[in-house]
Parts: structure tokens; sequence; C-alpha cells
């Protein structure tokens, strides 16, 4: 299996105000790393195998001020679907799409936590009524690598508590 799990975000801001730089960085991290890692990987993986990708539920409804993020990882879901047809039946290409977790994700776009009425607000849109935790988006990493999931390819599977059915 191929964890392609690499991202970060940009700090919070309207797209027009972020650097250029900081907008390449976004697709060269989310994006990019992942074209490499599967460039290189993909040609020494048996029959069988399994990539897998963090992308994000904002890469499928994207709010504002992270609009270069969102971008990239709805990007890092066409290069998931892309990519599924291109090798399947050999190997079979998912991603996951996690809603906003309590992790250093936090601290790249607010430069800290999370402000409190911000995390209030991002769970009153989540109807089962909290944030992922890295156990749900490593639950759903486990079971998209199973047998259970051998038929599964070109999945891009919300782990967003029904964010995306608001």
């Amino acid at each position: 299996m191929l964890c392609a799990n690499a991202g970060m975000a940009h700090r919070a801001m309207p797209m027009v105000e972020l650097p250029t730089e900081d907008f390449d960085h976004m697709f060269s991290v989310n994006v990019r790393s992942i074209f490499l890692a599967a460039k290189y990987c993909v040609p020494h993986m048996p029959e069988g195998s399994s990539i897998i990708s963090t992308a994000s539920i904002g890469g499928r409804r994207p709010r504002p001020g992270l609009t270069a993020y969102n971008a990239a990882k709805g990007a890092v879901i066409t290069l998931t679907r892309g990519l599924a047809s291109e090798l399947a039946p050999k190997i079979r290409v998912n991603a996951v799409c996690p809603v906003s977790a309590p992790t250093n994700f936090d601290r790249n776009v607010f430069g800290r936590d999370m402000p409190e009425k911000l995390a209030e607000a991002v769970v009153a849109g989540i109807p089962m009524k909290r944030r992922a935790t890295s156990e749900d988006v490593a639950n759903a990493y486990a079971f998209l690598a199973s047998e259970d999931a051998s038929f599964l390819t070109g999945v891009c599977l919300d782990i967003d508590g029904g964010r995306s059915i608001q």
C-alpha cells in the first residue's frame, strides 16, 4: 500500500490576497507529492496493491478563506479518479476526504489552535456534532486498504460526520 498523506494548508485569507508563492506551494505539497509518489512507486507495486491519498471535504465543499488549499485538494480528488482509471485492475486508487480535525492543520491556518468560537461554528455545521479524529481517518485508510474494499477504486470517501450533506 502507498499511503499518500502529505498535505498542508495556508493561512486563512481571501484568495486574492494569498501570495503567489503560497498558492504554488499548496499544489506542490498537496498534489505534486502524490504525483511523484505514484510515479516512482507504481512500477514496483505488485498486482493487488492499493494507493490511498488524503484529500479533504474542502475539495468537494470549499469554504472561504482556504480557496487555494481547497483547490489543491479538489485536484487530489481528480488525480485519484484519473489514476484509478489508469491503474485498474492491477492497483486500486482511492482517497479519504476528512472534515476539520484538531491537528497541527489548525496551527498552519491560524498560527495557533482554532479559536473556540470558530471551532463551535465548525462543529455546528457537522451533523455528528464533532470534528474528525485522527482515528476516524486512520480507520478509513485501513478499510480502503483491506480486502473488504477490494472492489473499490476511484472512491473518495467522505470522513466528515455528514458535513457534505448539509
